[in-house]
């Protein structure tokens, strides 16, 4: 069979599996709607958490970054992975201790205010829709290029899958499709790996074939890589570019958000003891590095075939991969010397940057011109989101191996959205109505405005998926920045500090998210011609600046606590309790 087909077969069997287990575990009550009953295994809530957090930008993403970035793209592994250290250490068995919904529910009580629930509330909206716009659309690409289906339609159907297991099951029935989710995204993951490595390396560990030598030479991977992208004018794979400061301040910014983003939080809610949440921690990080540590010889190997796949090949004889990709519009070719050969080196292959266009289309970077950029000689542009997905085709991989990663792929992506819409809907129906507008609606009305609004969130999330905003993409690579500059600090101090109180909270919130937001919109957005290191605070890029918004977010907190009120005396006693063994 070919690839479409067995695409089909593949999706279509793990839809219907999401589907039965959403109308199996059907959420009752606002409890199993919004934290699974508080019954979940701790084994089953790290895979569902592990899925929950490895989105699009984990699977198709992440070692695409990598390919291109080399050892600087080690900052996601590190930052990514060191968060559920953090999590598990200072945060997970605390909240749960805590007992409640969600996160904006944490910091009104803890901080005793309406307003600083708010606040909260604003953050998580922000943070998560810029999230799951992003997987939106990655559904939405995986179906235009494997299903031969238009973007928007694989967008539709998307909503409509998300929308039987999370509206009908809640967090019930998300937990349980997550897990599957996981089985299937880790699936694809490693056998396209283990495929490859033994077809480079000879080694079927992918890990290990990483740091190995090339099938019948002496040569290491890696060594390969440094002469190769050297001689193409790029810097060597295995040198660091960027500098330690903003090494440092972008893998603490991923760590200390990933430590801060709602919708992880909110899993360790779901276990029945406190000690299964830092359990469940553990299990999480350990599912997580399986797929972690093999992205970067998924990297390697992906850039390696590319390279070899079409340097100095004739356009006319390109590999099938080549032209197939090029109908998505995010590889392309400019033949600036018109002698029909493709020449792959370092330097932009077209005029302009890589951006949504109404012509062009929005999947990922499209193409802004078709002029070439006559400045360098590289003819060839390529989206690093396209590394993942087409590394088994770039090997020759059998069809079937294909057609799985399409549907991990759709796996990675689905699970992701489902939690961040959860996250959405429960702060609207809990904090803002029950807690905020209508303190006295029953939990039957509960439940039910906690259904519309996941309804309606997932019809917001279609819609940016299938007319996003040019800024989608990047403001997404930016939530861990401003999730580590306004909720990490009040959650840490709200477990660890008596005397922190709601100034000082709701201060710090807002002006580590004003600094961050401003930083980063000045820096991407308004005067992207000084976005470089020779003008970035002491040398840190906006990728790294939440780490100094949260820096400061801590300076104002406990200087604002210092001079005002400290907080009532049962609030000290609940901070007391939730820090006990």
């Amino acid at each position: 069979m070919d690839v479409t087909t067995l695409t089909y077969i593949f999706v279509g069997l793990s839809f219907s599996l999401y589907i039965g287990i959403a109308f199996w575990s059907k959420a009752n009550s606002t409890n199993d709607f919004y934290v699974a009953g508080k019954g979940v295994n701790p084994i089953a809530n790290g895979m569902a958490t592990a899925a929950d957090w490895m989105s699009a930008a984990s699977f198709i993403s992440m070692a695409g970054l990598i390919a291109f970035l080399g050892k600087d793209g080690s900052v996601y592994l590190m930052g990514w992975t060191g968060g559920y250290v953090v999590l598990a250490l200072l945060l997970a068995p605390y909240l749960r201790k805590f007992g409640k919904f969600t996160v904006p529910d944490f910091i009104g009580e803890r901080y005793y205010s309406k307003a600083a629930r708010l606040v909260a509330v604003i953050c998580l909206i922000f943070v998560s829709f810029t999230y799951v716009a992003g997987q939106m659309r990655g559904v939405g690409i995986v179906f235009s290029r494997f299903l031969e289906v238009d973007i928007n339609i694989g967008v539709i159907i998307g909503m409509i899958i998300v929308f039987f297991y999370a509206v009908l099951g809640g967090m019930k029935g998300i937990t349980y499709t997550q897990v599957a989710q996981y089985c299937v995204l880790i699936f694809a993951y490693l056998v396209p790996a283990i495929f490859i490595s033994i077809l480079i390396t000879g080694n079927p560990v992918p890990q290990l074939g990483f740091g190995d030598t090339l099938v019948g030479t002496d040569v290491y991977l890696l060594d390969k890589l440094d002469q190769v992208t050297r001689d193409l004018g790029f810097n060597a794979y295995t040198e660091n570019i960027k500098s330690n400061i903003d090494i440092f301040c972008i893998t603490a910014a991923l760590m200390f958000g990933t430590a801060g983003l709602p919708h992880v939080i909110v899993r360790f809610f779901t276990v029945p003891r406190v000690k299964d949440a830092r359990k469940s921690a553990g299990y999480a990080l350990i599912f997580i590095a399986i797929l972690y540590t093999t992205a970067p010889a998924v990297a390697a190997f992906a850039r390696v075939n590319f390279i070899e796949s079409i340097q100095d090949t004739s356009y006319e004889s390109s590999p099938a991969w080549f032209k197939n990709w090029e109908n998505t519009g995010l590889i392309a070719w400019q033949d600036k010397n018109n002698d029909g050969i493709i020449q792959y080196s370092a330097g932009s292959a077209i005029e302009g940057r890589p951006q949504y266009t109404p012509e062009r289309g929005s999947e990922g970077q499209r193409l802004l011109s078709n002029k070439s950029n006559d400045l360098n000689d590289n003819e060839v542009y390529i989206d690093r989101d396209i590394m993942v997905l087409a590394n088994p085709e770039i090997a020759k991989l059998p069809a079937w191996v294909i057609a799985l990663v399409a549907a991990g792929g759709l796996a990675a992506a689905l699970s992701t959205a489902a939690g961040l819409l959860l996250v959405i809907s429960s702060s609207i129906s809990h904090d803002l109505l029950k807690k905020t507008f209508k303190p006295n609606i029953s939990e039957r009305q509960e439940l039910f405005y906690a259904r519309c609004a996941a309804a309606v969130a997932i019809f917001i999330a279609g819609l940016f998926g299938i007319y996003p905003p040019a800024f989608v993409a990047q403001v997404v690579a930016f939530a861990f920045g401003l999730a580590a500059s306004t909720f990490f600090p009040a959650l840490f101090m709200g477990i660890f500090s008596k005397r922190l109180n709601k100034e000082g909270a709701i201060a710090g919130m807002v002006s580590g998210l004003i600094f961050t937001l401003t930083y980063i919109i000045y820096f991407k957005f308004l005067y992207t011609e000084f976005n470089s290191a020779d003008y970035w605070f002491l040398s840190i890029s906006p990728e790294g600046i939440g780490f100094v918004g949260m820096i400061i977010n801590f300076i104002v907190a406990i200087s604002i606590s210092s001079i005002t009120n400290p907080p009532p005396k049962e609030v000290i006693e609940m901070v007391e309790v939730i820090r006990e063994p």
